[in-house]
This record gives structure tokens, sequence and C-alpha cells, in this order.
């Protein structure tokens, strides 16, 4: 990581969009910092779009989507997209959600066989609260679980054939071709962005595993500083790391933004 700046040069100043993730990026050990809202709100007071991007269940997404100063939510990682549109909050997804739920219930079942050689693992405890995908609880509320282990387990739900993705606090598993890049890209043509202008006026924001292909696809990329302990194991980084970890990472990001003239 030596080699990667803590600094924003002028070309981030033309940035008009910021995507990001946010478990372990606008929050930090389970906790939301005050300093998150209040970096999010300048976002939106300077004209800048936020969107989060997320593996977060549903029922968390309706209430960041509803209550957070956020412009879009696109959650459990790209299935859907809860938006406000004339003051309401709206839910769509490309896939109907009645086809996507069969396939969930599929999914569960397939998954709780996997975990029964796991017998310390068990599913999230908002799984019911989920539309699209089923998720293992590995750090969120228990103790953080070994990387071999993890690794074992995304390989047995790709061996299914379906989506897995490992998260700071989660495994995350579906079935269907969405992700967090394909429904971000989507999105932002659909607001009328090229794709050349996707790459000059969008960024992303992220912590960990399953931020990788979004680091990838954007080239204004920012980790905030636990992203370190992932670092070996990425295959895409971004180009810009903070100082602060989670949500005041986020916070000294949004700063160093906001100063650009």
């Amino acid at each position: 990581m030596n080699s990667v700046t803590n600094d924003l040069d002028q070309n981030w100043k033309n940035i008009d969009w910021v995507l990001t993730d946010v478990d372990d990026t606008l929050t930090w050990q389970g906790q939301l910092p005050p300093e998150t809202l209040v970096a999010l709100k300048a976002l939106k007071d300077a004209g800048k779009k936020v969107v989060a991007v997320t593996g977060a269940c549903a029922g968390w997404c309706d209430h960041i989507a509803q209550l957070w100063p956020v412009d879009a939510v696109l959650g459990e990682n790209g299935a859907f997209i809860m938006e406000k549109q004339n003051g309401y909050l709206t839910l769509r997804s490309q896939t109907p959600l009645e086809d996507v739920r069969a396939e969930q219930q599929r999914l569960k079942a397939e998954v709780l066989d996997i975990l029964n050689d796991y017998p310390d693992l068990s599913l999230t405890l908002d799984q019911s609260y989920r539309l699209c995908e089923v998720a293992i609880d590995i750090g969120q509320n228990r103790p953080r679980v070994d990387d071999v282990t993890i690794e074992e387990i995304v390989s047995k739900i790709h061996a299914l054939g379906a989506h897995a993705t490992a998260s700071s606090i989660h495994i995350n598993a579906w079935y269907g071709e969405h992700s967090k890049r394909a429904t971000s890209t989507a999105f932002l043509k659909e607001k009328g962005l090229s794709d050349e202008e996707i790459l000059q006026h969008a960024c992303y924001v992220g912590d960990s595993m399953n931020d990788q292909f979004m680091f990838e696809a954007l080239p204004f990329s920012v980790g905030v500083a636990n992203i370190e302990h992932y670092w070996t194991k990425l295959s895409h980084h971004p180009v810009v790391v903070m100082q602060k970890p989670g949500g005041y990472g986020f916070a000294e990001f949004t700063e160093k933004l906001l100063a650009l003239k």
C-alpha cells in the first residue's frame, strides 16, 4: 500500500456521483458515526448525488432510503433499487421479485445444507428481511470467522451455480446476474450518463472483498483505512486510501472532495 495516495488531485473535482458501500464504509464496528450523516448531508448540500450500494437487507435499505441523506439505495448487492420519486419511496428490480423470491428459497435450503458442516455458523439475524439473497453471519453478531472457512463456504456456494461474495460481516449468496457493478452501471445510465461520463463523474468508496469489482469499474475509487485487512486478497484496488476507518474515513474523504476548487 506504500504507493497508494491519501490525497485527491484536481481531477476529482469533476466527481458528481458518490457511490458507496455501507457496512464498515459508512458504519464502523457496528455503529453509525454522526460524522457519516454529517458528511452525507454535506455532499448533498454541495450538489453531489449520493448512492448507497450495499449487500444490506431490504429492511435496512428501506430505512436508509427513507431517512438518510442519500439519493438512492442499490440493495442486496444490486438486486433492487430503492429511490424516492416525487417524494415517495419506490422499489424496482430488473427481475420480477416474485421470481427472485422462489430462487431465494431454493438457495436458502442449499446454504443451510452447507452450514450443517459448520455448526458454529448461522444465517444472519436479518435474513427474514431479505428479498433476494441468503446471508451468513461471519462477523456481525459473532466473532470474526477465519478467512480459510470463509473461502471454503464461498467456494461451496459457487459450486451450486450461485454467486457469493464476502463483505466484512456477511457472506452474501444469490442466484441471478445482478451485482453491485451491473446495477450501478445501469442506474447511472438510466440517469443519463454515458459510459465515458460514468468514468469521469462517478466514484466509489468501499472497504472489503465485495467492493473490488467496483474498484475495477471506476477509476475514481476510494478505500477507507480498514481496506488494508483485505489488501493482499483483492484483485482490484482503490486508487486512494483514507487514513481513518469506516465512516470516519468516509467523512475524511468527503472533506477532501469538497475542499477541491
